[in-house]
């Protein structure tokens, strides 16, 4: 018999962090470890840190200094620090903060258990911080949970790139990708447990090129041998780099009808002086002509973006260039921020931009992404789409889910729908979310842009979760 233990994971940051987080559960489940929502009364609490924004080191030390007062309540309690952070920063962390019982990087994690035993043995001052991913994965095998109806599928991680804002390269480690094999079993054994949908995920996933049995496989062969997978609905792939943009990449998106007609390409800036101090190694025209190709080959394809303003040495002409490069997209999300160095990477010696100027320039480039976010939502008034309705809304009876272009959808009177693929007609938008109605018996699945002009809607289930 094990006792049952009470674990709290705080998930900082992108969506391979939450991916990691769930591993986590799994690990320490054969300990006795299931995951709550507060790190009140907790045995453990895993802080799984992000360390790409400004001031990622002392979010950290702040919500550390906030669990210190619930170890204070319960003295048998370990906090441990992983995550990029815990491998940028070390021993320096519990030298900080001598409460800290572990601290881990994102290739460690696998080894929580023995971590665990350790940190209990010898009271606290484990630190771990191997690369070797392929262990990491080799480990994890088996001890994958439930995600739902929508999951995710680590395939690739590190970064070869070395972008010269960027930290990931010295925190994630050089490109490793999964065995084609491997992310089959996984993907077969999410789907068993109920997903209809799978994201892949990776710092740069579309450099993925793994084994498959002696030759090298690329993710278009991961999408083709997932999208034969009986059950799986919905297929999709995030954060790319449009130097992996290849070209039978290009071409799965006009072939294969479970993968998703979005993607999120991030180009930084539209100013080519600017991507080359970035080390971006493209140009704005390389970047629009990826774009053009991927519309030639799925002409509903929407897109989003990141962008970085107020990048050292951008000047008023540079920053008009990016906006002339999304006024070009037409984007239908974007994200957007303002450039903080970070520490150890080489654009955070160079001399910073005013934070005036760069907020200034911010508020410009969002309102335009804003504006071309609305567009595209209010574009999709009158048309039927598939909505996975995977959560609970904010009202009594609402359920949230995504359209094929990632966009917020809420449907009322919908209880009895939740984790199924539905056909929907949109009725509202809204800068974030589309409202929709559940289309009724006689409509047919899956048919995209057709106008909703049946009044007469009744509930249908068109697949089981």
């Amino acid at each position: 018999y094990i006792m049952t233990k009470k674990l709290y994971i705080k998930t900082y940051g992108c969506q391979m962090n939450v991916y990691d987080s769930r591993r986590m559960e799994g690990v320490l489940a054969p300990l006795g470890y299931r995951a709550q929502d507060s790190a009140e009364g907790a045995d453990l609490v895993i802080l799984n840190t992000c360390h790409i924004r400004e001031k990622a080191e002392e979010k950290v030390y702040s919500d550390l200094g906030r669990v210190r007062q619930e170890k204070e309540k319960k003295s048998s309690m370990l906090i441990a620090v992983g995550g990029c952070v815990g491998q940028a920063e070390g021993e320096e962390i519990i030298r900080r903060a001598p409460f800290v019982d572990m601290v881990f990087g994102p290739q460690s994690y696998h080894q929580l258990p023995e971590m665990v035993t350790r940190a209990i043995r010898d009271n606290g001052g484990v630190v771990e911080l191997d690369f070797a991913p392929e262990r990491k994965f080799d480990a994890l095998a088996e001890s994958a949970l439930p995600q739902g109806v929508s999951a995710f599928l680590s395939v690739q991680e590190g970064c070869d790139k070395f972008c010269s804002f960027c930290v990931v390269p010295y925190t994630r480690g050089a490109e490793y990708s999964r065995p084609l094999a491997a992310i089959e079993q996984e993907a077969r054994r999410l789907v068993d447990q109920g997903a209809l949908e799978i994201t892949l995920l990776g710092q740069n996933v579309n450099a993925y090129h793994g084994d498959n049995g002696g030759s090298t496989a690329s993710l278009a062969d991961v999408i083709a041998r997932l999208a034969a997978i009986h059950g799986l609905e919905r297929i999709r792939y995030t954060t790319s780099h449009p130097r992996d943009m290849s070209d039978d990449l290009i071409a799965i998106h006009g072939t294969e009808p479970k993968l998703m007609p979005f993607l999120h390409l991030p180009v930084q800036s539209g100013s080519d002086a600017i991507l080359k101090k970035m080390n971006r190694k493209h140009t704005a025209e390389f970047y629009l002509d990826i774009i053009a190709r991927l519309r030639a080959s799925r002409p509903d394809i929407a897109f989003s973006s990141d962008f970085i303003v107020g990048f050292p040495g951008e000047t008023e002409k540079d920053f008009e260039d990016t906006l002339t490069l999304v006024e070009q997209v037409k984007y239908a999300q974007a994200y957007s921020f303002k450039y903080s160095p970070r520490p150890g990477t080489p654009a955070a010696g160079d001399e910073q931009i005013a934070e005036d100027v760069k907020d200034g320039r911010l508020q410009r480039l969002q309102a335009l992404l804003r504006m071309q976010q609305t567009a595209f939502n209010e574009s999709s008034v009158g048309k039927t789409m598939q909505a996975l309705l995977d959560r609970d809304g904010k009202l009594e009876g609402q359920l949230l889910g995504k359209s094929p272009y990632m966009q917020s959808v809420h449907v009322r009177d919908a209880e009895n729908l939740r984790g199924q693929l539905v056909d929907v007609a949109v009725t509202g938008a809204y800068l974030n979310s589309l409202a929709a109605v559940i289309l009724s018996e006689g409509r047919k699945a899956g048919v995209e842009g057709s106008c909703a002009a049946d009044k007469n809607f009744s509930v249908r289930r068109v697949h089981s979760g």
